[in-house]
């Protein structure tokens, strides 16, 4: 490995922080509550939500990583997939509110770690998708 690579990398880490930070924070306002405040209170269940969707995203951004060799390309696949899973994420929610009477936000802000898991299940299996899709 040369300094050319570790410069890469470093490039490359990067900006796949700063895109994880500024998705995660979108991310924020489709949520019916403020994930850090409630971290912050010690939430289990917004915690392990937001762990989870924190995961599916740096999948998914790693995932276009290993199949680009274009930086912003790989962010660009990063973004798209956000936006789709944004979508399937509000129409499984809806669904469930209407067929099942569940309401994962609610659920999830009140410390229902099971609300939480199915939430963050969401994503996390929506990015396993998604990265064979890349």
């Amino acid at each position: 490995m040369d300094w050319q690579n570790v410069v890469g990398m470093l490039i490359w880490t990067a900006a796949s922080a700063v895109l994880l930070v500024v998705l995660m924070w979108l991310d924020s306002f489709f949520t019916k509550y403020n994930d850090m405040a409630e971290i912050k209170q010690g939430n289990v269940a917004v915690t392990t939500r937001f762990v989870m969707k924190l995961f599916s995203q740096g999948y998914i951004l790693s995932q276009s990583i290993i199949k680009s060799n274009d930086l912003l390309h790989a962010l660009q696949a990063s973004v798209i997939s956000f936006v789709i899973l944004v979508i399937i994420e509000w129409i499984v929610r809806l669904f469930l509110r209407k067929a099942a009477d569940l309401n994962l936000d609610q659920g999830t802000k009140q410390g229902k770690v099971a609300h939480a898991l199915v939430a963050g299940s969401l994503h996390v299996v929506g990015a396993l998708i998604l990265g064979a899709c890349l």
